[in-house]
């Protein structure tokens, strides 16, 4: 693998937010008063159920940022052996990630910066219990970039830039969401 499709492959990266749920435990107040028949008071706010769909295309954004994230950190150190990869990738992703992380550690090669990434759901399949999201994104690398990790000099002149993204993600069986395939174009390969 050269150095360019090496650096076309992990370019894209980005940082990820985390999404967190918060759990609450209630338990009685043996001191409350009792409950009376005055009916409780309506709230003004409404909830609306989640649709399978909509679903889906939160835990497969989550994981395609994800993915991202953990490569990035990864990347720092070119650690192609990092327990986090497979947190958010599998199959296909998960090889093409590390082999790339490999070739950096074996050519003496870290990255360092974070890219930035604009993920849109083009496919849910099928819409009533989807167990497939294809996400296309236009990643920009410009402020995450190769260096030689002895001297800290940057690899090359090549810059980082926007470049189209296509992936694959995918239902587990246990039920989590995981990146299975994506693809990284050239720099410029996204529209305006």
């Amino acid at each position: 693998m050269t150095h360019r499709s090496i650096r076309l492959t992990l370019a894209a990266l980005t940082t990820a937010t985390g999404l967190g749920l918060s759990v609450s435990a209630c338990s009685p107040d043996s001191g409350a008063a009792p409950a009376t028949s005055d009916p409780a008071p309506q709230s003004s706010t409404t909830t609306t159920a989640t649709s399978p769909a909509d679903n889906a295309k939160q835990k497969a954004i989550a994981a395609y940022l994800g993915m991202w994230s953990d490569m990035a950190t990864a990347a720092t150190t070119s650690d192609w052996q990092s327990s986090t990869l497979a947190q958010n990738a599998t199959g296909e992703a998960l090889q093409t990630i590390s082999r790339s992380l490999y070739a950096d550690h074996y050519n003496g090669l870290v990255t360092k910066g974070r890219p930035v990434n604009h993920p849109e759901v083009a496919s849910v399949d099928p819409q009533d219990k989807p167990t497939s999201v294809t996400i296309t994104d236009c990643g920009d690398s410009t402020d995450w970039l190769k260096y030689h990790a002895d001297s800290g000099e940057l690899a090359d002149d090549e810059p980082g830039g926007r470049r189209h993204i296509e992936a694959l993600v995918k239902k587990a069986v246990d039920g989590s969401w995981k990146v299975t395939t994506f693809a990284v174009h050239e720099v410029g390969s996204c529209g305006t």
